[in-house]
């Protein structure tokens, strides 16, 4: 589905900064901002676009904001156009935030957990795969329920729980089209944890911890902190399914967090070049606090922010300026 853009370019000069997007919706709470601060800006909506290599960067500043969920949207061919862009921006010189590198480890949960992996940090095992039969040389590693999960995922898009092996082939033969957009599918261990007291996700500004949060899901994938999505009260607009006889998530703030796993995250935050995202992990009741989740593209909660006492897009719109 095409949407239109909620700011028009400028006509009469150039901007200081690009905001790279493709979900209008969720931009308005940072456009608004960034209008409250008279800065000079210009949206480039990657739903459908065009460039060249005879164009010049039109700011000293790109900040991408396009999401990987794109094509549950309609918008499967955004992913490729912003990837592109962002890497032929950086060829010529330009600044962009959440770059073309960050962009990519965002679009694979394999590599991502690859990185955690690396980095020493706990997190699940995941398998990477393009055809159930090739899992059959892990089955003696698999535990059972596990989470299957698209490479390119996105606010907690087609993530399945599956029983056994003859159960992933059955869902992938009886719905061929599960394999979009990518071709490739994680299958991960799941994890138990104590469902009141949810899983926890960091946002982070710059290197800061900027907050934290608690997220009760209530059997839900799709977490995405945007009140667009999730709103604290009544339905949210989202094209990501929500499973039939569940509450819609809810959201805490974690002033309380641990330093230990404030020091964890910013591990991430660094290894992975961030900068604005969110790192989720979970706590299992045998002590285990196990990683297994890095968002470039953070969709910041104004409800959570205000119990720690400022608006989320403020800061942002303080970060930004601050690189110009």
């Amino acid at each position: 589905m095409q949407r239109a853009n909620y700011h028009r370019p400028m006509a009469d000069s150039t901007p200081d900064l690009v905001v790279i997007h493709e979900h209008p919706e969720w931009q308005k709470p940072l456009f608004a901002a960034l209008d409250r601060r008279g800065v000079r800006y210009e949206p480039f909506s990657v739903t459908a676009a065009a460039f060249s290599n005879t164009d010049v960067p039109r700011a000293p500043l790109y900040f991408n904001q396009a999401s990987p969920s794109a094509y549950v949207r309609g918008n499967t061919r955004a992913v490729p156009l912003a990837l592109a862009f962002m890497r032929t921006l950086e060829q010529q010189g330009a600044r962009v935030l959440n770059g073309s590198d960050v962009f990519a480890l965002e679009l694979s949960k394999s590599v991502q957990a690859t990185m955690l992996r690396q980095l020493g940090i706990d997190t699940p095992l995941s398998i990477t795969f393009n055809d159930p039969r090739a899992l059959r040389d892990y089955e003696h590693r698999i535990s059972w329920p596990a989470l299957l999960k698209p490479d390119q995922g996105g606010s907690g898009a087609r993530i399945q729980v599956a029983d056994s092996l003859a159960h992933v082939a059955a869902l992938f033969d009886n719905n061929p089209g599960i394999w979009e957009p990518d071709n490739l599918f994680l299958l991960q261990e799941r994890l138990p944890h104590d469902a009141e007291r949810g899983i926890v996700r960091l946002e982070f500004l710059g290197g800061q911890l900027l907050y934290a949060m608690r997220v009760v899901t209530h059997g839900r994938f799709n977490l995405c902190p945007s009140p667009v999505c999730n709103p604290d009260d009544g339905e949210g607009i989202c094209e990501i399914p929500a499973p039939e006889a569940t509450v819609p998530p809810e959201f805490y703030p974690f002033p309380e967090v641990p330093a230990e796993a404030v020091e964890t995250a910013l591990r991430i935050v660094r290894a992975a070049k961030l900068d604005v995202g969110g790192i989720e992990y979970l706590e299992t009741p045998d002590g285990r606090r196990v990683f297994y989740d890095i968002n470039a593209n953070s969709n910041l909660r104004p409800s959570i922010a205000e119990a720690f006492g400022f608006d989320p897009f403020e800061r942002v719109v303080d970060y930004l300026t601050a690189q110009l």
